[in-house]
């Protein structure tokens, strides 16, 4: 791996980190902002496998779905095919709680949150084992 492609995968994966810990705060105060919170676990999630394909120089398109993110990263290491269930877990989060609707929750429960948590640490876990050190958030 080359320099800059070290140095965008490190700034991928710093991302990612900062969405977890900001998703850790956002819920530590109490439930009013889980909603905050569960969609910075999206993006913890959809960073990290973003970061894997930035380390494989892998062009993606533009989505914030970890569900169209993961065959892409699954066609170079068969075993990301064990995320599924947490790629469908943490897809809707990008946009459910977003947004009033009539039909969903302002907030999600704090029991969605903690399972949203532990679903984008594990991807982001996942990839970080996958990837060089070097490539790792300082």
């Amino acid at each position: 791996m080359d320099q800059a492609t070290t140095d965008s995968t490190q700034r991928w994966l710093t991302k990612a980190h900062h969405d977890l810990v900001g998703a850790r705060k956002s819920a530590a105060d109490d439930d009013v902002t889980l909603d905050v919170a569960v969609y910075h676990c999206q993006q913890a999630g959809e960073k990290s496998l973003k970061a894997f394909l930035v380390a494989h120089s892998t062009a993606f398109p533009k989505t914030h779905s970890l569900i169209l993110l993961l065959p892409m990263c699954a066609a170079m290491d068969a075993s990301f095919q064990q995320w599924q269930t947490e790629a469908a877990l943490l897809s809707p989060l990008a946009f459910t709680f977003r947004y009033p609707d009539d039909f969903v929750p302002l907030n999600p429960t704090r029991a969605q949150f903690d399972e949203a948590f532990a679903a984008a640490q594990r991807i982001y876990d996942f990839v970080l084992s996958l990837l060089p050190p070097e490539t790792h958030p300082k």
